[in-house]
Formats: structure tokens, C-alpha cells, sequence
């Protein structure tokens, strides 16, 4: 194996032709051959020593290996009997500190248990003395001091749980155990004799007693401190409920805020009454604030399950609004730390599609979906996890938001009305360089409706509600396509087929009838322009409502088909500027085919049916390109589609041209020359900014008119010796169709019994040559013939002038 070298003689795949044809590449190089040879000798010489000096210096190698061997196994033997001295010294030394700690362990043994005994006789008597004092002041009521010594008795007593199979420690345990349980049944005996079920409260302020026996009860078991607050609470909350039965006037939606006040006084009252007696970690007031929302909650269900009928839009908003406002205030007030015992888990995941949107309510119709997420995360983002009271009460609303999207699918119904009535009463966009072809007004208009309700539905709901909303979305986006865009495009069917049959004599004049007018294309580009506005628009209207929905429904929201409704519609207007350009050259292409091409005596500038051809255009593009300027790719779109539609339209034309003589076929391949010109400069026709036309676009154009040019110059070529004829044929056209053989004949104005000998000739020749290489080789022929041919056609053009 050869070490890494920058030298080709190195190489593993070296070639010596290849080598000499790089020292020699020219014939002019051969004069150096000595001087290389030289060069080459040296090299080998300067080899042959550096072989001879490595081979000299292997000569001692192996004897000097054997004596180094020998030295290292005699290094190793020396070192293995070091180690072994060390590992016996390290025995006896082990062997000798055993026999010194000996006696050393016995007596820490002994200290340890010593130091056991004492502590647990300490703890036995703490325990004995703790019960019962606990049992004294359990009976005397004195709370304070009960709440301390509880917690260390019961901390003393975790210290004996190894010794429960020994009788006294068992009674003890069990002496508190029944102390804990009085305690509990006194304190809430206490607590039900200060608030007792039936009957008020009383006047007075809490007592220092309840005020200590909370602090008992939270060293109790934890169902004494739940049933104690479930007990305040039902007792504080019976008012309420007795206030606003379901029976009574002010339980319905409209008096929703009665609820909301009462519920602020009450904490306002409990603050200042019982705000000390509950120590602060059991978050009393929020715990009533809680209790009190799912209280009404589910009185708000059911008197709305009774009352269903009676439900109006604004009536639901308004509560809905009052309610969501009630929980951001309750937000504000409360961490929600008593959310977590399992009232409401729900309400976590509504926040991301509540909030967010609040920051953009003031922006325009593209803020609003067109929003960037930089902008929205940093104000969103905090406010998520401060609210979770979202939806505690609110939610009781989702079954019956139904009602609201009802009311929006007939809103949104009479929206798209309007439009299309002031459509009518405004008619098309009135055609200006500066305002043709913007965004209809009515698009704008729909799409911040959508806003509104999108952030409104979010706020109430993120589950099947929003996926109602998005149904409605999409039935008015396709109405909206249907009925604003594509009813309003200009109608060419019936009077297209008319016009072409007309134009056939009058050339002026049917193409002048058979095109759109002025406000008619403006009126195409403005609907392509709001069609691609929509669809860029909806996007991402998609990609917000999947940020607002539940994660669990994110598949269900697809607006895929809207989309592509907008996509029909701009494909369509396209479709339609380029069938009013094409129907306009058509009578120009008509009267191409109908001169009498045989009878042109001499090349002159170019045709008529030309010079018409290149007005239609100038007048169509630039009014086409100045309504599509915010939409450039869609202007290009229309180049190709025209481009894809005149060129094969103009070489079908081209087979009609017969009998062709020579300067006719010259004057022809002049015109098309011309016509591939302005078709090249068809982007930029007209403007004063000149713009390159896309790679796309020119390819199509050099392809197509290239090829009619190779037809013509097929027609110009003698046809006298044949085999040349149709070699010279297939090389210019690479097309082994017999029709299209056929066709140039005729153009030639060959005779039947001459047209018969040539297509056997064309037959037989087609096969001779592999497919592959024929291919290749009129690929190859036909790669620079536009420049060729470009250059061919200036020479003509001076000739002419010349002459003239």
C-alpha cells in the first residue's frame, strides 16, 4: 500500500497512456520529449539509491528485535517479583491492624446500643407525659396548646412503630389514637354549635377556640379539615342558593350579574369576619369563590336545559361575557391552587385559544390572520397559565352555543348578499394603472368578520363549537368563491364560437369585436387578485383556527377544498385572458393561411396578419401586466399558457400555407422570426422597466418557435437529390411522424406520385440509424440553432434593406 501522494505515478488506477497524453498534449509538445525523458531517468536513479538505502538499513533489524525481546522479558520478570513481595506485606499488614481494632470494635458496639437505650427511654417518657397531657387539655378544650403537643407527641410516637409488638408501646398508640378521634368529634361538634346548619350565622366574630382548633385539626386526619370547610361553605352558600332558585326572577341570563355581586359581597363580608379564624393556607375565600362557581354552574345548566327556547343570541353573549369577565376577575384574585383537588381540570386547556387573540381585536383583516407569531407569542404566552378559572362557569354555555353559530351562518348568509347586491349597484372595478386588479373590498370585508368570530368562539368554547364555526367558514368561502369571483367573470362561450366564424373574412373587425373590453379585464385580474388573496389568506386562517381548537379535534379542521375552490378561480381567469388573446390572433393566423404563398415575388418587411398579431398584444399585455403587478408569478403563468397555446396554434397554421414557393417560405420564416421576437419580449412588451423574462417562459418560446422556423427552412430546402431531402428533414426535426413529413410535402407543393416515392424513402430511412443516436445527434444539431439561425435571419433582414 502506497503512503498519500500528490504524485499521478502513485495512483492505484494509474494509466500510462493516459499520464503520457497529459506530459504531451499537443503534437507541439513532442519538440520537450528529451527533456522529459531526462527528467524521467533522474527520477528513476533518485529511486533506485532511496531503495538501496532502506534495503541496507533492514539488514540489522531482526537481531536487534531479538536482543530488545530479550531485555523486556527480563524487565517483566523482575517487576512480577516486586509485585508479589508487596501483596504478602500487604496480608501481614491487614493481619496485624485486625488484632489492634478488636477490642476497639466491642466498645463502640457497646456505645451505640448505651446511646440507643437512653433515647428511647427519653422518648418513652416524652410520650407517656405527652398523652396525658393531651388527654387533660383535650377535655379542657384548650386548643392552643393541644395543636402543638399533638404534632410532637405524634412525632415522638413515629420513633416506637418498630416496637408495636410490646404491650405498653401498643396501649400508648392506641391512648392517642383515641384522643385524636375525640379531638376530631369535639372540634366539629364546636364548629357546628358556632354555624349551625339550620338557622344564621352568628353575629359575632369568630371565637379564639375555633380559631385553635383549626390549627388541631389541621394535625388531625385531612377528612376533619375537608368536612369543617365542606360545612362553611354549604353554610355561607345557603343564602345563595335560596336567592336565586330557579323559580325566582333573578336566576335567568339577563340578571346574571346579580349572581356576581352577591358573591363579591359575601367574600368581602367573610374577609372581614372569619379572615383570621381559618388559618391561610387553607385558602378559604378561594375555596368558597370555587364552590360557589360549580354551584352555579350547575344551576345555570339546568334553568337553561328548562329554558332552551327562550335562549336568544344577545342574551347568551351577554352572559357568556359577564361570565368570562367574573373569571378573569377571579383570576386576578386567586392563584387557583384549589383547583388541583379535582373540581375542574378541564379549564387548563381553553387558555391558549381564549386569550391570544384579545391582543389582536384592533388590527386590520391581514393582522388578524396574517399575524406573526413573534408578535402574538410574547403577549399570549404569560397569560396562559394565569387564568385557570377559565371555563369554570362558562362551560355550562357550550351546549347551547349552537344558537350562536346559527346566528353566524344567517349573518355571515346576508353578508354574502350584500356583497353581491352592492356588486351589482357598483359594478366592476373602474379600470386605473394604479387601482386595477386590487383585492375586491368585499374580500377584506368577509375576512374581518371571520376574525370577530373566530376570537369570539374561541373565547367561549375550544371544543365542537369551534368546528361548527369552521363548517360555517367553509360553506360561505366557497359561496363567496361561487357567487362574488366566479359569477362575476366576464361569459365568452356563446360569442367566441360566433366571432371566430366571422372573423375568418373580417380580420379587424371580428377581432376587435370577439376581444374583452378595457373594464372587463381589469375586472378578470381583480377577481384573480382576490382569489389569490383568498387563498393565501385561508391558509392561514387554517393554520389559527388548528391553534385555537383542542389538540384532540386539530384533524378535523381541513379547509383543503376551499383552497383549491380559489385555486379553480384564478386558474380560470387566467384561462380567460388567454383565450380573449388568442381569439384575437386568431383572424390574424386565418389570413395567414389563406394568402397565396406561391405567388410572393419578392421578401419585403413583415406581413400584415403580423403587424396585427403584434397590436393585439400590445394592447392586452400591458393592461394585463400592470392589474397582476402585487401577483407577478400569476402574470407568468399567463405568458407560458398563452405561449403553450399560440405557438402550436401558429405551426398548425404554418402546415395550411401551401404551396409555398422560396421567397415565400423566406417571407415566412421572416414573419416568424418577428413573431419569436415579440414573443420573447412578450413579459416586458410596452413597459418602460425591462425586466429578463423567466427561464421558464423563454424555453417554451425558443422551443416552439425554433421548431417553426426548422419547418420552414425544411420547405426552403431543394428537394431534388430525396435521400438528402429527408436526411436533411430528420436532422432539422428530429419528428419520425409521417403526417407531419406529409404536411411539409404539401407545403413543398409536391405531386402525388413524388409525395409517394418520398414518404417510401422517409420509411426506409428512419430505421437505419439506432433510435438513440439519431436522437442525440438532432438534439445535439438542434441545440444551437437559435442563435445560428438568429444570426441567419439578420443577414436576410440587411440583404432586404439593401435592396430596398
Amino acid at each position: 500500500q502506497v503512503f498519500p501522494s500528490q504524485d499521478p505515478l502513485d495512483r492505484a488506477d494509474f494509466n500510462a497512456v493516459e499520464y503520457i497524453n497529459t506530459l504531451f498534449p499537443t503534437e507541439q509538445s513532442l519538440a520537450n520529449i528529451d527533456e522529459v525523458v531526462n527528467k524521467i531517468r533522474l527520477k528513476i536513479r533518485r529511486l533506485d539509491d532511496n531503495i538501496r538505502t532502506v534495503v541496507r538499513g533492514q539488514t540489522n533489524v531482526g537481531q536487534d528485535g531479538r536482543q530488545a525481546l530479550e531485555e523486556a522479558q527480563k524487565a517483566i520478570q523482575q517487576l512480577f517479583g516486586k509485585i508479589k513481595d508487596i501483596k504478602d506485606k500487604a496480608e501481614k499488614s491487614e493481619q496485624m491492624v485486625k488484632e489492634i481494632t478488636r477490642d476497639i470494635k466491642q466498645l463502640d458496639h457497646a456505645k451505640r446500643h448505651l446511646t440507643t437505650s437512653i433515647t428511647t427511654l427519653n422518648h418513652l417518657h416524652m410520650l407517656a407525659g405527652g398523652v396525658d397531657s393531651l388527654e387533660a387539655m383535650t377535655r379542657r378544650r384548650q386548643y392552643g396548646e393541644v395543636a402543638n403537643l399533638l404534632q410532637g407527641v405524634v412525632n415522638v410516637l413515629e420513633h416506637f412503630n418498630k416496637y408495636m409488638g410490646i404491650p405498653q408501646i401498643r396501649q400508648l398508640s392506641e391512648r392517642v389514637k383515641a384522643a385524636q378521634n375525640e379531638l376530631g368529634q369535639q372540634i366539629l361538634a364546636d364548629f357546628e354549635e358556632a354555624f349551625p346548619s339550620q338557622g344564621t350565622k352568628r353575629p359575632g366574630g369568630p371565637s379564639n377556640v375555633l380559631r385553635d382548633a383549626c390549627l388541631v385539626a389541621n394535625v388531625l386526619d385531612p377528612r376533619i379539615k375537608q368536612e369543617i370547610i365542606k360545612k362553611f361553605i354549604k353554610q355561607h352558600l345557603s343564602e345563595y342558593l335560596v336567592l336565586f332558585q330557579e323559580n325566582q326572577d333573578v336566576a335567568w341570563l339577563d340578571k346574571i350579574d346579580r349572581r356576581y355581586a352577591w358573591i363579591k359581597r359575601q367574600l368581602v363580608d367573610y374577609e372581614e369576619k372569619y379572615g383570621r379564624m381559618f388559618p391561610q393556607e387553607w385558602c378559604m375565600t378561594e375555596r368558597i369563590a370555587v364552590e360557589f362557581c360549580n354551584v352555579t354552574r350547575t344551576e345555570l345548566a339546568k334553568i337553561m336545559r328548562t329554558r332552551a327556547k327562550e335562549i336568544e343570541v344577545k342574551l347568551l353573549l351577554f352572559a357568556i361575557q359577564r361570565t368570562t369577565n367574573f373569571e378573569g376577575l377571579l383570576a386576578k384574585r386567586f392563584s387557583g391552587c384549589t383547583l388541583a383537588d379535582g373540581t375542574v381540570k378541564k379549564p387548563e386547556v381553553p387558555p391558549p385559544s381564549a386569550n391570544p387573540f384579545l391582543e389582536d381585536e384592533t388590527g386590520t383583516e391581514t393582522d388578524e390572520i396574517v399575524i406573526e407569531k413573534s408578535d402574538t407569542d410574547k403577549p399570549k404566552k404569560p397569560k396562559v397559565p394565569d387564568n385557570p378559572f377559565h371555563g369554570i362557569v362558562s362551560k355550562c354555555f357550550e351546549p347551547h352555543l349552537y344558537v350562536y353559530i346559527e346566528s353566524q351562518d344567517k349573518n355571515l348568509g346576508e353578508l354574502i348578499d350584500r356583497f353581491v347586491a352592492d356588486f351589482k349597484a357598483q359594478g366592476p372595478p373602474k379600470p386605473n394603472v394604479d387601482e386595477g386588479g386590487a383585492v375586491l373590498p368585499s374580500c377584506a370585508d368577509l375576512f374581518v368578520y371571520y376574525k370577530k368570530c373566530m376570537v369570539q368562539c374561541s373565547q367561549l368554547s375550544t371544543g365542537e363549537p369551534m368546528i361548527a364555526l369552521t363548517t360555517i367558514f367553509q360553506k360561505y368561502l366557497r359561496e363567496y368563491a361561487w357567487k362574488i369571483l366566479s359569477g362575476n367573470l366576464p361569459k365568452t362561450t356563446s360569442s367566441s364560437g360566433g366571432l371566430t366564424i366571422t372573423s375568418l373574412l373580417k380580420e379587424k373587425e371580428g377581432s376587435e369585436v370577439a376581444k374583452f373590453t378595457l373594464e372587463e379585464l381589469c375586472l378578470i385580474c381583480s377577481i384573480l387578485s382576490t382569489a389569490e388573496y383568498c387563498l393565501a389568506t385561508t391558509q392561514q386562517l387554517e393554520e389559527k383556527l388548528k391553534e385555537k381548537v383542542d389538540a384532540s379535534l386539530v384533524e378535523r379542521i381541513n379547509l383543503t377544498g376551499e383552497m383549491d375552490t380559489f385555486s379553480i378561480v384564478i386558474s380560470n381567469s387566467i384561462q380567460l385572458l388567454v383565450q380573449d388573446l388568442d381569439a384575437a390572433c386568431d383572424p390574424a393566423l386565418t389570413a395567414m393561411s389563406k394568402m397565396q404563398w406561391q405567388n410572393v415575388e419578392h421578401v419585403g418587411d413583415q406581413s400584415p396578419y403580423v403587424t396585427s398579431v403584434i397590436l393585439h398584444i400590445k394592447q392586452n399585455v400591458p393592461i394585463i401586466r400592470d392589474n397582476l403587478a402585487s401577483t407577478r408569478k400569476y402574470f407568468t403563468q399567463f405568458c407560458i399558457k398563452f405561449a403553450n397555446s399560440f405557438i402550436p396554434k401558429f405551426i398548425n397554421h404554418l402546415f395550411k400555407c401551401k404551396p409555398i414557393s422560396m421567397v415565400g417560405a423566406e417571407q415566412l420564416l421572416l414573419d416568424t422570426h418577428s413573431l419569436k421576437m415579440v414573443l420573447l419580449d412578450l413579459p416586458s412588451i410596452g413597459s418602460q422597466v425591462v425586466r429578463k423574462a423567466p427561464a421558464s417562459y423563454t424555453k417554451i418560446v425558443v422551443k416552439g418557435m425554433t421548431r417553426a422556423e426548422m419547418i420552414l427552412k425544411v420547405v426552403m430546402a431543394p428537394h431534388e437529390p430525396p435521400v438528402v431531402f429527408v436526411d436533411n428533414y430528420i436532422k432539422l426535426l428530429a419528428d419520425c411522424s409521417t403526417d407531419t413529413f406529409q404536411k411539409i410535402l404539401d407545403m413543398k407543393g409536391l405531386k402525388r406520385s413524388e409525395q409517394s416515392s418520398m414518404l417510401d424513402l422517409f420509411r426506409q430511412r428512419l430505421p437505419a440509424p439506432p433510435s438513440g443516436v439519431e436522437n442525440t445527434g438532432s438534439l445535439s444539431l438542434s441545440a444551437p440553432t437559435p442563435e445560428q439561425e438568429s444570426s441567419r435571419i439578420r443577414k436576410l433582414e440587411k440583404l432586404i434593406k439593401k435592396r430596398l
